[in-house]
């Protein structure tokens, strides 16, 4: 799956717009890697998302094409997170 679209169905980002333009400027990094929006999601690879002087580290544990709000959080494991980032995402 692509990186700006998983973004999108886990919730970690809410807009797929959102999640491309962060993708595009640099700002998403998989397996330590600056990553296009075009990347792959494989289950087991760990995402960075830097917001602002803010970071979230979260590790892929399934990748599902859509899912409801509730099982979303299910997708991740939160490896890393700022609390600032946590209450935004709601």
């Amino acid at each position: 799956m692509r990186l700006d679209k998983f973004l999108k169905v886990s919730r970690i980002i809410k807009r797929r717009t959102v999640a491309n333009d962060a993708c595009s400027g640099g700002r998403v990094s998989l397996n330590g890697r600056t990553a296009k929006p075009g990347a792959d999601v494989k289950v087991g690879d760990v995402m960075e998302i830097r917001f602002g002087n803010r970071v979230g580290r979260y590790k892929v544990l399934d990748v599902k094409e859509t899912v409801r709000k509730e099982g979303a959080a299910d997708l991740y494991e939160v490896l890393e997170e700022d609390d600032t980032i946590r209450a935004e995402r709601g």
